[in-house]
């Protein structure tokens, strides 16, 4: 295996991070005050439109899907370092489309979707002229085992009729379409009984109660709460063949876990950069910070988590390009884990080192330690991981 990027990756970073320096980096505070004046917490900021066009222009868009028909063509593998410079700013991956939850929404309508679903929902999110959210968690019942999911779709003539209570639908405010997990066969084997379906967001039933407030946030797109209540979708909104919801959802999920591990560490090395120059600088105790011991500490165990999560990463998605996503379920599975624990610990260190600066707004760190706890949670907690990697190993002794 050669983790060395190729000269197009290698182009493509260089153009990356120049457009982070000169247009993303100094637009973060503008989004954010753009929001604010606004008095609409769910507004996409005007300068993110605006860069958004800079972006398609570049050719810097779509870089996630490894489909040429409808992407850049890159592999996982190319992919990585590329996504690890969106992850360095948290509105860098709306500006070049490659933003979760539509990056595995346009993933699975360009592998399962029908030339119609293709026309309606994924061309305009590859255009980048809507938005999609993906509707599965429910409060009722535990969201790490989808198999025991209680939203109903119900055939009526050539009609779905949704009924159920999501939440955690990220992205809603502002979508155009939701894809929705809902039991279609209740009588089904666990992995048969569910369906994925398309369902727009102006149908009659669909019922957006409220963005749940996640840490004190609930702007933007929002985790949001959703009722169906008697939802009319046709039956060709099924995405895929029926009773296949669950194995859609792990194909989408396998990506969307390593993009996810990617941009954690992006994350990471910012929040990390930022920390060794504030030491280097704070004076405390007659000398540098970086001269203390446990400044030091903080800096090597830094440097030495991200760069085992980068080489796991890097090792998971050549395994999923060379062998499949389904042969690679191990490695991804460990990245999920490693990734999601080393971004707290690093921006943990982070604020720990710039003290009060660190839990004020004035950086960066806060804002992603806040926001980079679920991915200790999102795409499958740590303990269900855990479980399975243990699963697996044993497997191969008994």
């Amino acid at each position: 295996m050669n983790f060395e990027p190729s000269d197009t990756v290698k182009g493509l970073q260089t153009q990356l991070l120049r457009f982070m320096d000169e247009h993303i980096y100094p637009a973060e505070a503008i989004a954010v005050e753009q929001v604010e004046a606004s008095g609409d917490p769910h507004l996409e900021a005007p300068i993110i439109w605006e860069l958004k066009e800079k972006a398609k222009q570049l050719g810097l868009w779509n870089l996630f899907l490894p489909d040429e028909e409808y992407g850049a063509g890159l592999s996982n593998l190319e992919y990585a370092p590329l996504c690890e410079i969106m992850g360095r700013s948290p509105i860098a991956s709306r500006i070049f489309n490659c933003n979760a939850p539509d990056t595995g929404n346009m993933e699975i309508l360009a592998e399962f979707g029908t030339a119609e679903q293709k026309k309606e929902y994924l061309e305009p999110l590859l255009d980048g002229q809507i938005r999609s959210c993906f509707s599965m968690t429910e409060p009722e019942v535990s969201g790490s085992d989808p198999t025991g999911l209680q939203t109903l779709a119900k055939r009526d003539g050539d009609e779905y009729v949704i009924n159920g209570h999501k939440w955690f639908t990220s992205g809603a405010y502002g979508a155009k379409f939701a894809i929705v997990m809902a039991v279609t066969d209740p009588g089904a084997p666990p992995h048969q009984r569910a369906s994925q379906i398309i369902v727009p967001l102006d149908t009659p039933g669909f019922d957006l109660i409220r963005p749940v407030s996640v840490m004190g946030h609930a702007g933007g797109g929002g985790h949001c709460e959703i009722r169906y209540d008697n939802c009319r979708v046709p039956t060709k909104n099924v995405l895929g063949p029926e009773g296949a919801g669950f194995a859609i959802a792990q194909a989408r999920l396998g990506p969307g876990r390593i993009h996810h591990c990617m941009r954690a560490i992006g994350g990471a090395e910012r929040g990390f950069e930022i920390m060794c120059k504030h030491v280097a600088h704070r004076h405390a105790f007659g000398g540098p910070l970086a001269e203390k011991q446990f400044i030091q500490e903080f800096v090597a165990s830094s440097r030495m988590e991200i760069d085992q999560a980068r080489l796991l990463t890097l090792h998971a998605a050549w395994k999923m390009d060379t062998y499949g996503k389904k042969e690679a379920r191990q490695e991804i599975s460990m990245i999920k884990v490693v990734a999601a624990n080393m971004f707290m610990n690093v921006q943990d260190r982070a604020i720990q080192a710039l003290g009060s600066l660190g839990v004020s707004d004035d950086t960066p760190v806060a804002a992603m330690w806040r926001h980079g706890r679920m991915l200790r949670i999102a795409d499958g907690p740590d303990e269900v991981h855990k479980m399975v990697i243990a699963r697996r190993e044993i497997k191969k002794y008994a």
